[in-house]
């Protein structure tokens, strides 16, 4: 290959010519400098408007911030509508983005699908650089990259979106946000069978377990309208790291709570349907299956059995509470516990144990309308109460 190539140096010799060629130091101060210089004239010739777009995106909401988006969360809960999540995460955009103006948002193109334009978003073109809003199109990666490298800018929140299951083109940049601990915001729609009639592709089923278990990610999957605004909240709050959103595409009722647990959503785990006595069995779910959960205990409720709901919308949330608020959740003597979502079945053998049992989805979905591939794998309030029946048949 030498004699062919007329390569004549010595092994392992670099001749200088190349060496220098591909000499990234000396190339990079070299374009590091340029683009100093660059920033220098641009600072210079445009002052003024460097000075208000500074002024603009580095403003951050006052001191009645947490009073707002407080009574934005009560209004929802009071409303009570039946919308999907996407739409709710919309309202929270209408309700918090004039609140954050350094909000800088994107889709890969599916703008209208994860409902990430409100209504103060203006497109950041050429023609207008002073806009909020990116059309990335279809470049799940490079959205995701692209939003790392403004947060790491400073000045702005950075939040795109896409499909749950489209996080695979983009899990290494998703993976950087979390090592980096960027506040990049990611919302993932169509979170489930939910999607209906796309089938397989687009169903998620172990996107939701691998961003819980990475690093430095914090990861909602939202029940309802209230529990989105507070996700949202959440979001916006944490400096220390990236936050995902995932959200339904169907509706979901707004579920009924008391103040407490209103309260207690930002908490990631909280009790939200409860029998009055001990409970001999606990639910535990998430997104669209709380619902569910909590109409089978209603059921079983009636029968004389003692249960209780827990929504558990952000793991990572519940475990940074106190081991007497976890332990006031999920006491350690109630074993028989079944977990609910729409997804892989591994990771919620943590909260069920061994004597518990998982009700989720371990192979990949199916083409049909929501509601026949939920009951095809099981979704129903008839199959959680023999799930329950079972659970409670068996000695411990």
């Amino acid at each position: 290959m030498r004699e062919k190539l007329g390569w004549r140096p010595e092994p392992f010799v670099i001749p200088e010519t190349i060496y220098q060629a591909w000499n990234a130091c000396d190339k990079g101060e070299r374009v590091q400098q340029e683009w100093q210089n660059l920033w220098t004239l641009y600072q210079q010739e445009f002052s003024d408007k460097a000075l208000e777009l500074t002024q603009r995106y580095h403003k951050m909401p006052d001191a009645a911030w947490a009073e707002q988006s407080k009574a934005y969360i009560q209004t929802c809960q009071e409303q009570a509508n039946k919308v999907a999540t996407r739409k709710a995460s919309l309202n929270a955009l209408n309700a918090y983005g004039p609140l954050w103006p350094s909000l800088m948002g994107g889709s890969a193109d599916l703008t209208e699908s994860n409902l990430t334009y409100w209504n103060k978003s203006t497109p950041f073109n050429a023609k207008n650089p002073t806009g909020n809003y990116i059309h990335f199109g279809v470049r799940e990666f490079a959205m995701s990259a692209i939003a790392n490298g403004i947060a790491l800018h400073g000045g702005f929140i950075p939040y795109v979106g896409t499909f749950l299951t489209f996080l695979d083109y983009a899990r290494n940049a998703v993976r950087l946000s979390a090592m980096m601990r960027l506040q990049v915001i990611y919302v993932y729609t169509h979170d489930s069978l939910g999607l209906g009639e796309d089938g397989p592709t687009h169903q998620p089923v172990e996107h939701a377990t691998m961003l819980r278990i990475t690093p430095h990610m914090s990861t909602w999957r939202p029940a309802d309208e209230t529990e989105t605004a507070v996700a949202w909240q959440m979001a916006l709050q944490r400096t220390n790291g990236p936050t995902s959103l995932l959200l339904s595409r169907q509706a979901l009722p707004t579920l009924e709570r008391n103040a407490q647990a209103i309260e207690n959503i930002e908490r990631g785990g909280y009790i939200i349907f409860d029998s009055t006595a001990f409970p001999s069995l606990i639910l535990i779910a998430t997104g669209s299956e709380v619902t569910l959960a909590i109409n089978a205990a209603k059921t079983l409720q009636q029968q004389g059995v003692s249960i209780r709901v827990v929504s558990m919308p952000c793991t990572d949330r519940f475990e940074a509470q106190s081991a007497e608020y976890k332990e006031s959740v999920l006491p350690r003597k109630v074993l028989r516990r079944l977990a609910i979502e729409a997804g892989a079945t591994a990771f919620w053998y943590k909260y069920v144990g061994l004597k518990g049992r998982v009700l989720g989805l371990d192979e990949f979905g199916v083409s049909a309308p929501a509601a026949d591939a939920f009951k095809q794998y099981g979704f129903t309030v008839d199959n959680i109460i023999a799930q329950i029946n079972f659970l409670l048949s068996e000695e411990l």
